[in-house]
């Protein structure tokens, strides 16, 4: 029998110790050691922002809790300050058609200038020019004007007035300009009671005498109308031409500021000319009609709907943008991503205008970067659509999310779509990134690179270093107290366990960010102005106690034996397994008892766990796995006949993977060769169909398992756990653990194949197949094919059905 060694204290020890290397560096780097630890998405990320357009979007891929949008953010950053910062876009009314917005691309700041420059030149306009209209000179030219119109006015009247006297009436002309004429008798005028007195063809004559009068003069009133049109004509041009050198002067400042734009020209030429059309809003003469809402709904001095036509819509503004944006949108919903045109209500309908328009988080990253969660992304259908054809189009057209329903539309303006150039970086898993590259036609052309985020790097001097000044970071970023080399020390071996790997430290930083604040939090209730690593273990310890609950009370009913596994003395067809249980973020595991049972029969071995429709698929594949194996060592040259079955002892739960299937192996050769198994050992392990023990997960908690549950019954020394020597590097055992196998109470027995497992278990040799395909003697497998043998034959007796005496033929 081969004397397998156990492992030695020393060889589970954690190396490099990150304590010395880190004595020896400075942690107290500036530089970002994030990107450090993905080459990966380093790689994909750098590549994306070198090609131009828009079809080289990312898709950041990786668990949560590993610093997605952090290492994204802290890749960008740099990259986005050296870059170009965009342009402001502003909208302004179109006073040709309303309807149709005018969009304006300014350098970075100059649209807050825009819309401060405009808003006091309508404020001025509004306080001076009514003023301007008093002056002197223009009073004079308007005398002068409505003299001439009087001087002209009266000629005219006065032939009128002679004209209707030949005819013998008298003229008369109301306030309204309405003409009317009265017969005269003898010079006097005729009343109406003197008219009623006259004959009827004396009425009728001077009714016709009195229209022929009106025919004769009516060119004459047409005259006068013409007069009054033409000064009023006059006079609106003479206020125009007044005013405009008002509006001139206040304009010369900002045509000479942006003189080069030529769409901001030709506004200005219709600002002016809108403003000399409306004069009488400026003079006080048109009732002014408020919108819904307070006075400084619009902006100072733009409160009355009128003066919104001069308003400046900062679609957006990049005057406190530094190289290009970088824009992350938490609440990607449809209006938020994508902008919208808002409603107001008055008079119980709804209106939109230019000034309504919103900017979304694509036009706020244009010319940069979008950083999206697609889980939040998802979670909104047409924001998701609208992205893509955004993507596609290359330019975003402001509309309603109901527009591509073919549900009523209501009245609205139509902007014209604003042209985008920016990156795209979606943050997921990668589940959703496969549903979406399966899916999606469109999702592969426009998210071509996959940012793959690695959860784990090797642990090598370099790599503790960089994780070391990461913590350290972090930790100033967070506002936490001084942390000791010795406690990022502490937390860098923290990180291995987190792995479950020796050789790897775990890179979810988020969970290692809770655990310093927690440290920091224990460090102000004890008053210590540093954190060091007995602070670190402290809160590793509460942390361990605020979520071990079910473990506790697990561990109390092994305490009280209601859970029946020994941890002591020897037994036939039994064996002790290891399981690990996840609650929440907890992981624990635990000791199982697993029995198995042999008898005659044709029934072959049965798992009951899977016969209770509790065992997994990995699970059944490894039963299954397990039967090869038996198979193909003790049915080469006989059928195996037998009846037996296999079973979780006090299992009420789903159970599955294969990590349980070289106990189960184990606990059937013992009771098909009645050699009893050590259950001070408990077994973890995978079988292979040709026997070898292969790695299975969370050892590290198995291991600690079984032993807190010997430490709770008292360790013997020979104690200890069996694991495959595969998972040696994934033994990340706590202090008191390798604390117990320094001081020799408590064993970890590597093993290879089945057979090291069964001789550890048993004591006694496991055997091999000779020549004459026999096992050596006085070995475990040579009991159990003996035992096979005889079951075989007890089989075929029971079967045989002995014929009864007397029993006739049939059809004698």
């Amino acid at each position: 029998m081969k004397n397998i060694p156990e492992l030695k204290a020393r060889q589970l020890n954690i190396e490099p110790d990150p304590r010395k290397i880190l004595r020896s560096n400075d942690i107290r780097d500036n530089a970002n050691s994030v990107c450090l630890f993905q080459p990966r998405a380093r790689k994909a990320l750098e590549l994306g922002l070198s090609i131009p357009g828009m079809e080289y979007n990312v898709y950041v891929a990786g668990e949560p809790g590993l610093g997605r949008t952090y290492l994204v953010e802290n890749f960008l950053l740099p990259r986005a300050v050296a870059g170009t910062t965009p342009p402001d876009l502003v909208y302004l009314n179109n006073f040709d058609n309303p309807d149709k917005p005018i969009l304006v691309s300014l350098p970075p700041g100059q649209g807050k200038l825009l819309k401060n420059d405009l808003q006091r030149i309508v404020k001025r306009l509004r306080r001076d020019l009514h003023r301007h209209f008093e002056q002197a000179s223009y009073l004079r030219l308007q005398n002068k004007l409505f003299t001439k119109l009087a001087l002209v006015r009266d000629d005219l009247m006065d032939r009128m007035d002679e004209a209707a006297q030949k005819k013998g009436f008298s003229l008369n002309i109301d306030d309204a300009g309405a003409v009317s004429l009265t017969p005269l008798v003898d010079g006097k005028v005729l009343t109406s009671e003197e008219f009623e007195r006259l004959g009827s063809s004396q009425k009728k004559v001077l009714k016709d005498q009195s229209s022929a009068v009106l025919n004769a003069i009516a060119d004459l009133s047409r005259l006068v109308n013409k007069s009054e049109q033409e000064f009023r004509a006059k006079e609106v041009q003479l206020a125009q031409e007044h005013a405009a050198s008002l509006v001139d002067r206040l304009l010369a400042p900002i045509l000479k500021k942006f003189a080069e734009n030529k769409v901001l020209k030709k506004y200005f030429d219709s600002f002016k000319e809108d403003i000399l059309e409306n004069l009488p809003h400026y003079q006080g003469r048109t009732e002014r009609e408020p919108r819904t809402g307070g006075p400084d709904q619009q902006g100072e001095g733009l409160s009355d709907a009128f003066f919104q036509r001069y308003d400046v819509n900062l679609f957006v503004d990049n005057s406190e943008v530094i190289g290009a944006p970088v824009v992350k949108e938490i609440n990607p919903g449809f209006f938020n991503l994508l902008g919208c045109m808002e409603r107001e209500t008055e008079w119980g309908t709804y209106y939109t205008d230019f000034s309504l328009i919103k900017a979304g988080a694509v036009h706020r990253a244009n010319g940069g970067f979008l950083i999206l969660r697609v889980d939040d992304l998802l979670s909104h259908p047409t924001a998701w659509e609208g992205l893509l054809r955004c993507l596609r189009t290359k330019q975003s057209s402001l509309d309603d999310p109901t527009d591509h329903y073919d549900l009523l539309r209501t009245r609205t303006i139509s902007p014209d779509p604003i042209p985008l150039s920016l990156k795209v970086l979606l943050i997921g898993d990668d589940e959703t990134y496969e549903l979406l590259y399966m899916h999606d036609e469109r999702f592969r052309k426009i998210f071509k690179l996959k940012a793959h985020i690695q959860d784990t790097v090797e642990r090598t001097p370099e790599a503790i270093t960089g994780y070391a000044q990461a913590l350290d970071r972090a930790g100033r970023e967070a506002g936490l107290r001084g942390f000791t080399k010795d406690a990022y020390a502490e937390l860098v071996n923290y990180s291995t366990r987190m792995a479950e790997d020796r050789e790897r430290l775990s890179l979810h930083f988020s969970h290692l960010r809770e655990i310093m604040i927690e440290s920091n939090a224990l460090a102000i209730s004890q008053d210590k102005r540093t954190i060091d690593a007995s602070i670190v273990k402290q809160a590793l310890a509460e942390r361990e106690y605020r979520t071990n609950l079910y473990q506790e009370e697990f561990l109390r009913e092994y305490d009280r034996r209601s859970i029946k596994v020994r941890t002591q003395g020897k037994e036939v067809g039994v064996a002790n397994g290891l399981s690990v249980t996840q609650v929440g973020d907890y992981v624990m595991g635990l000791p199982h008892q697993i029995s198995c049972t042999v008898g005659v029969g044709h029934g072959g071995i049965m798992d009951l766990e899977r016969e209770a429709e509790l065992g997994g698929p990995i699970h059944t594949k490894g039963m299954m796995i397990l039967k090869s194996y038996f198979v193909n060592l003790f049915a080469r040259n006989k059928p195996l006949v037998l009846t037996g079955s296999l079973c979780f002892e006090q299992s009420y739960a789903q159970v599955d993977g294969d990590s349980a299937s070289g106990a189960e192996l184990a606990a059937l050769l013992s009771a098909l060769s009645n050699v009893p198994i050590r259950l001070d050992l408990a077994f973890t392990g995978a079988i292979s169909q040709s026997g070898a023990i292969m790695a299975v997960g969370g050892v590290t908690h198995k291991v600690e398992g079984f032993f807190e549950v010997c430490r709770r019954r008292g360790l013997t020394g020979k104690q200890g756990v069996l694991l495959p020597r595969d998972n040696i590097v994934h033994l990340v055992l706590r202090d008191n653990v390798l604390q117990a196998i320094k001081d020799g109470q408590f064993h970890i027995h590597p093993v290879s194949t089945i057979e090291e497992a069964m001789e550890s278990l048993t004591g006694k040799r496991a055997g091999e197949r000779l020549k004459d395909g026999r096992f050596s003697q006085n070995s475990i497998y040579a009991a159990v094919d003996e035992r096979l043998t005889e079951l075989a034959v007890l089989a075929e007796k029971k079967c045989a059905m002995p014929r009864r005496k007397g029993l006739k033929k049939a059809g004698s």
